[in-house]
């Protein structure tokens, strides 16, 4: 009797149970609450995604269609300093159980690690850098190589060798042997290699900061800068038959970077006509802590203009009376204005800017002719010279700038290629000869095409017509009408709503520093007052180099910047891009 009751009780609770569920109000209730489950998980997941990595510096923004703007937080470019980089790490729980993931759920999560992994090595503060890596269980040699990112170590002790004469004043390695595979160490032995790499310099050796053969330059700039060289860095620099030119960088109030470059090319233009040897001095925008080591000098930067050792002898003889009154030393007072900036252009070559290839646009029409030729020639000679090779600090700073606009794209390239598994499956495999010494001479990875674009606008229109934004982008539209696959654009302006205006044009990818900009006319002086000597030196430069670099250059020529961009491309093996100009130059 017992049982048949208890089934009769489960089968009325059961039919009541089915009544009440058909009822309308208990549907709601059931579904409303299998959505709040939903929306919980979903909420948990969107938390446990999210992930910071913080630097005190400059950043930088990609802005694109179908991109997420990509920031690397504040100020990126500082971090290379060791006083101001606070580098740290926020923890988070996403990491603690991708081991346990499936490889199908986790690729943004190690295209995110892997990114950060990255930046940690740029930080280069080794107790922030290991407790990251430890963090994770990775390690510097479990880490895939980063496309984006220069060796500069490396770089620097190549370039050292590349930039200085041997013993008993031999000539550097300038062979045909390129960039590390004159450290190959089975060349070390090879008596006929160490004779070639001794012999005088020839013809038909060319330095090795020239990219691309003559008609790939402008005309003679092969030969230009081997002489150049070779002038800036005598045999003996205790022969009493060398001269001296001895000048710091120019200091006016107003006297941005560009300026201060093409003064210093008009000096270099004195020096070799009266074969003297060009010694810089103080550099006031490498007064800044990043710059201790460099004591405030160009060096800072990029390679110094002649060798230590005629340095040493210069600011000696500085002292010297006599040295003085026998004209052996000389200084940039020695010379009026108009000699530094309008003097005579070196003759020794002839005259190789009358055969300058028609390759710059305006207006739609290619320039063949203009005024100042010789000047634009070979202020591109001079500056390309000065920075014929950067140091381990500027290095540093395009690698992060690289990273900051790039290092996401290039992790999922990376990871696309390697095991699946990473970085639960690592494998470590020695470098082969090809890659240490041959694949390392590499430039490294951007997205190509890359469209270098400089906006000037701001107090510049007291110097030449300035134009809106909305031009500078009719001209990127005629080069992908050329170019269909160009996308990428590397802008550089002072101006915040030119920044703004990134946003109207969608089908496009637009790199840029994210630093504080100008809003309204203020002066450049100014300006640059408000960001500080370190930013306002670090930014230009990166944004300089990364336009030398591009495939396309988009600018304004009546601005003494995208004028020695120019030439710098023109020095650089980019002669054949061409160069789009909103204007001309106010001197033409």
């Amino acid at each position: 009797m017992e049982p048949t009751n208890h089934k009769f009780l489960e089968r009325v609770v059961s039919q009541r149970a089915l009544q009440m569920g058909n009822s309308f109000p208990c549907q709601i209730c059931v579904v409303g609450f299998l959505c709040g489950i939903c929306l919980t998980s979903l909420f948990l997941a969107v938390l446990t995604s999210v992930g910071t990595f913080g630097f005190t510096g400059i950043s930088f923004s990609s802005l694109s269609m179908g991109i997420s703007p990509w920031n690397s937080s504040s100020e990126i470019i500082n971090v290379i300093s060791s006083s101001d980089c606070n580098f740290k790490v926020k923890e988070t729980e996403r990491w603690v159980d991708l081991k346990q993931r499936e490889p199908e759920s986790d690729d943004g999560e190690r295209v995110s690690l892997l990114t950060e992994a990255w930046g940690a090595l740029l930080a280069d503060r080794q107790p922030q850098e290991n407790e990251f890596l430890q963090r994770f269980g990775l390690s510097k040699s479990s880490l895939p190589d980063a496309p984006h990112l220069e060796n500069c170590k490396l770089s620097a002790r190549v370039n050292k060798r590349l930039d200085a004469r041997s013993g008993a004043g031999k000539f550097p390695p300038w062979t045909t042997w390129k960039g590390s595979l004159n450290m190959y160490p089975a060349t070390a032995t090879d008596g006929n290699v160490r004779r070639l790499n001794h012999q005088p310099v020839s013809d038909s050796a060319h330095p090795p900061w020239i990219v691309g053969s003559d008609e790939e330059n402008y005309p003679l700039t092969r030969k230009v800068q081997r002489d150049i060289w070779i002038h800036q860095h005598p045999i003996n620099c205790s022969d009493p038959n060398i001269k001296f030119l001895v000048a710091d960088w120019e200091v006016l109030p107003g006297f941005g970077i560009g300026a201060q470059l093409a003064g210093m090319a008009g000096l270099l233009a004195i020096a070799i006509n009266e074969k003297r040897v060009l010694i810089t001095g103080h550099y006031n925008r490498a007064d800044h802590d990043g710059c201790k080591a460099s004591c405030s000098s160009w060096s800072c930067y990029f390679f110094l203009e002649t060798s230590r050792e005629c340095r040493d002898l210069a600011f000696k003889l500085t002292k010297n009376k006599e040295a003085w009154e026998k004209g052996t030393i000389k200084r940039k007072d020695d010379y009026k204005s108009k000699e530094i900036w309008t003097g005579k252009i070196p003759r020794v070559w002839g005259d190789p800017w009358s055969y300058l290839q028609p390759t710059t646009d305006i207006n739609g029409s290619l320039i063949a002719i203009h005024h100042k030729m010789d000047r634009r020639w070979w202020r591109a000679q001079a500056i390309r010279y000065l920075m014929r090779f950067q140091t381990e600090y500027t290095c540093g700073l395009l690698n992060i700038a690289r990273h900051a606009a790039f290092g996401e794209e290039a992790a999922k390239m990376v990871l696309a290629s390697i095991d699946r598994e990473w970085p639960k499956v690592i494998t470590n495999k020695p470098k082969s000869d090809i890659e240490e010494f041959v694949w390392s001479n590499h430039r490294p990875w951007v997205p190509r095409p890359l469209l270098s674009m400089h906006v000037r606008m701001g107090d510049k229109a007291c110097e030449m017509k300035v134009v809106e934004f909305e031009q500078y982008m009719g001209l990127a539209h005629r080069i992908r009408m050329r170019f269909p696959h160009l996308n990428n654009i590397w802008l550089s302006t002072e101006m915040q709503e030119v920044i703004d205006k990134t946003k109207s044009y969608p089908l496009w990818n637009f790199y840029y520093t994210n630093v504080k900009r100008q809003v309204g006319n203020a002066s450049m002086a100014a300006y640059e007052a408000s960001l500080g000597r370190k930013t306002s030196t670090n930014y230009p430069l990166v944004n300089f180099l990364m336009a030398v670099e591009s495939d396309f250059f988009i600018g304004a020529l009546g601005s003494t910047w995208c004028f020695l961009i120019d030439g710098m491309r023109n020095t650089g093996g980019k002669v054949m891009a061409g160069y789009l100009s909103v204007n001309k130059d106010r001197f033409w």
